[in-house]
């Protein structure tokens, strides 16, 4: 993850406007505000954000700011401008590296940041990102944060258009993953709900480590049951199908029963 200080030389103003942060390995941009910056003073499209009070800003415009600040790839002469970026393909983030985040509209540019020059605010907002996701019955998730809670959140109210094809059906819910660096949750690059909106919901007592720990005691393969009931894997299968024992997951070769299940199976 690379971060980057939005700054702009022209402003009286002590440090940055915000924050760019680019998750390498998805191609995933993000920014933050800084807290105590007056819309006024930001680009249009942050301070849009700003006067709705919104000051982590998702995926999707977090890449708009971005493409407004490089050579569009429908450019007529886009092959030769890349040429004389040294590029072979397109790429946003190299594109903006080579112009430092500097545009025609405004008088902003990039500088890249350590974590550790991270200032208080954005260390104490990012405790909410997101770690886990455990999809329930829909429309609720199970989310745990970075500070170590754990909330049952009801995402009906805050899914956008783009989400509700995946609330009308358990199995496309249940597909849903965390967005690079735990900034969110999404079903697809459109459909997703920003970390800072899924700070609703019911607290549950439950931290992730003995989420973990629940995983590693109390989940057993296929193999690992047969050894606990003194029977084949033939035998596991038979079970299956007389609806006598429920795989928690399973694939063509791998499956999960919940150790509980199998030892009241032994108890019969």
């Amino acid at each position: 993850m690379k971060i980057f200080a939005i700054k702009d030389d022209t402003l009286s103003l002590k440090g940055p406007l915000g924050y760019l942060i680019y998750c390498e390995s998805a191609r995933a941009f993000y920014i933050e505000i800084d807290e105590t910056i007056k819309p006024g003073y930001l680009p249009p499209l942050l301070s849009s954000f700003a006067e709705k009070h919104i000051r982590s800003i998702d995926r999707f415009w977090s890449r708009r700011f971005v493409q407004y600040r490089i050579v569009p790839p429908d450019r007529q002469n886009i092959g030769q401008i890349l040429r004389d970026n040294g590029l072979k393909e397109y790429d946003e983030y190299a594109l903006l590296m080579r112009a430092e985040g500097r545009c025609e509209q405004d008088d902003c540019y990039l500088e890249e940041v350590a974590m550790e020059e991270l200032p208080d605010y954005l260390n104490l907002r990012w405790q909410d990102r997101i770690v886990e996701v455990i999809p329930l019955k829909v429309p609720e998730l199970l989310i745990f944060y970075a500070k170590g809670d754990a909330k049952r959140v009801d995402v009906q109210a805050l899914a956008g258009r783009e989400c509700q094809p995946y609330l009308a059906d358990q199995d496309r819910f249940d597909k849903v993953a965390i967005q690079p660096g735990g900034f969110g949750i999404e079903w697809s690059e459109r459909a997703y709900i920003s970390y800072r909106e899924l700070l609703v919901g019911d607290s549950v007592p439950l931290t992730l480590p003995e989420l973990n720990r629940y995983l590693q005691h109390r989940l057993v393969n296929a193999a690992e049951a047969g050894q606990l009931l003194g029977c084949s894997r033939q035998n596991i299968d038979d079970l299956m199908r007389r609806d006598k024992l429920h795989p928690l997951r399973k694939d063509a070769k791998y499956k999960l029963f919940s150790r509980a299940e199998v030892e009241n199976r032994m108890r019969e």
